[in-house]
């Protein structure tokens, strides 16, 4: 997907995002987020943090700092930290996922709900993603990828030209962020609805 359609499908989104696919994906944000909050952890990155959805999920005493290319979506996170007083959230920015405007090493635990198969050169981004990530911290994704068999496979192909339209990538294969060298699997897992997406944790070598 390029910018373009990302920009153009968010802002399309935006308005009913939280009553639609926010509402499909809740149980992996809160699994996403309840992990993260089980860690030794104080900085916090999210990436795509879409309407805000996770933030007031986040445990007291992280520092959690959310980006998103869409202005749309952040005008809606801004409100939901305004409005519920959320004193972990420390910043969120607009900003490109394939260029993190941070220092390497700047956060202890990165999440990535439902977003690593809409952006653009979603390898690029793991890439930013890890290199953001300390050394021995985790990376916490959420996301939908493709099957090999069945009907949501033949499902999958054939939605696959609606991309742009839909925002998404049906057909996105997990070997898509799996192949940074510094990331190890620590656990991967099916989540609702009917198993259709997957919780997947990367630990980030020491060495």
């Amino acid at each position: 997907m390029d910018l373009d359609a990302v920009k153009t499908s968010y802002a399309r989104w935006a308005p009913i995002y939280d009553r639609t696919f926010g509402a499909i994906t809740n149980a992996g944000r809160r699994k996403a987020v309840g992990h993260i909050n089980g860690l030794t952890a104080e900085r916090v990155l999210e990436v795509g943090v879409g309407t805000g959805l996770a933030l007031p999920h986040y445990r007291a005493g992280l520092r959690v700092t959310g980006v998103d290319f869409s202005e749309d979506m952040l005008a809606k996170a801004r409100a939901k930290v305004r409005d519920m007083g959320l004193a972990q959230v420390e910043t969120l920015r607009q900003m490109d996922a394939r260029q993190l405007d941070f220092p390497d090493a700047s956060f202890d635990a990165v999440a990535a709900m439902h977003v690593i198969s809409v952006v653009p050169e979603p390898e690029r981004v793991m890439a930013e993603i890890a290199r953001v990530c300390r050394p021995g911290g985790h990376i916490v994704l959420t996301n939908h990828f493709a099957r090999d068999t069945g009907a949501l496979a033949l499902a999958e192909r054939l939605t696959a030209p609606l991309a742009n339209l839909l925002g998404w990538h049906s057909d996105f294969r997990i070997e898509r962020v799996l192949g940074q060298p510094d990331l190890e699997v620590v656990e991967q897992s099916r989540l609702p609805p009917l198993g259709m997406m997957t919780f997947l944790v990367l630990q980030k070598n020491t060495g």
